[in-house]
């Protein structure tokens, strides 16, 4: 019998036929929470996982596993320096999904700047004159702020550049490059009319957007945030929305998820909710399947993965 490697039964067919084709056997699970796989995939050698948390003590509840596959670029639901300790592997998809993050990323930054979404519903509920009373504004000549200028952040101003947009960026470990100007944290803050988030979980960015960056915000600009939940203070955000310190949002991240029905988000002001769909198209969704559980037969094959995040010590 092959290696064994469990799967979301959701994943793409793409990436559990890359798994069977070469020789493996598929698990598939009926969701990612921690008991779930360790009362179904306890002996597997190696898992996709996806943005579930993944607690250390799964470590000891899968002795055989050499390998997590992140479906994504965030891993800041797996310890990746404690499973290497462990002597697995913990890997990411990072050329999967960049271009269509930057395209929803747009789409968000356009449904905003002309009420898209709200005008849509509300002719649909009747009011044909709410547009007329709340009209958008032009992209043309307005200030894109990209914080975190990496393989996504890149392809935003890439994008973006036809909109006829100023584009700055801020990313203490980027290198200028010419095509877009660099600037600091707060010259991006106090100038910006969009800003855009793509930067990695770390303990310096964990809730680093918080109330001092939405005071330092224009009352016309608009947040997007299409990275990781934990970038942000979403109660400062929520505040910041509901008192006009923002003129509005585009949140797709949350501290819970799903989101519950109760939740605070539900009843902010001028905000745009999406349920985590930045990279969620059918061929970004098959791409990273396949990178995943590529790096999955690649590591049970005895070979050094494409896209560590860790190393085994």
């Amino acid at each position: 019998m092959g290696k064994k490697i469990a799967v979301p039964v959701f994943l793409s067919q793409e990436g559990k036929d890359y798994i069977t084709s070469h020789g493996m056997e598929l698990v598939e699970i009926p969701d990612m929470r921690a008991e779930t796989i360790a009362s179904q995939a306890a002996d597997v050698d190696g898992i996709v996982e996806m943005v579930d948390p993944f607690p250390n003590t799964m470590a000891d509840k899968m002795p055989n596993l050499k390998i997590i596959a992140r479906h994504g670029v965030g891993y800041d639901n797996v310890d990746q320096d404690y499973f290497g300790r462990q002597g697995i592997w913990v890997t990411i998809t990072p050329h999967a999904n960049a271009s269509t993050v930057a395209e929803t990323t747009l789409a968000a930054m356009l449904d905003l700047s002309k009420n898209y979404t709200t005008v849509v519903n509300k002719m649909a509920a009747g009011d044909w004159n709410y547009a007329g009373a709340h009209k958008g504004v032009d992209l043309a000549g307005k200030t894109l702020g990209i914080m975190g200028f990496g393989r996504i952040g890149r392809m935003v101003a890439q994008k973006a550049s036809a909109l006829d947009m100023k584009i700055i960026a801020y990313d203490p470990f980027a290198k200028d490059t010419g095509d877009v100007q660099l600037v600091d944290r707060d010259e991006l803050l106090k100038t910006s009319d969009f800003i855009t988030l793509h930067m990695l979980v770390t303990p310096e960015t964990t809730h680093g957007f918080g109330a001092r960056e939405f005071s330092l915000m224009k009352k016309s600009a608009y947040l997007i945030n299409f990275g990781r939940a934990a970038l942000v203070d979403q109660e400062a955000e929520q505040s910041a929305l509901n008192h006009g310190e923002i003129a509005g949002a585009a949140v797709d991240v949350y501290d819970q998820e799903p989101l519950p029905a109760d939740d605070p988000w539900r009843t902010t002001k001028n905000v745009l909710l999406t349920p985590h769909i930045a990279s969620n198209t059918r061929e970004c969704m098959a791409r990273m399947a396949v990178d995943a559980a590529s790096e999955c037969v690649r590591v049970l094959n005895g070979e050094k993965p494409q896209w560590p995040v860790n190393q085994l010590n």
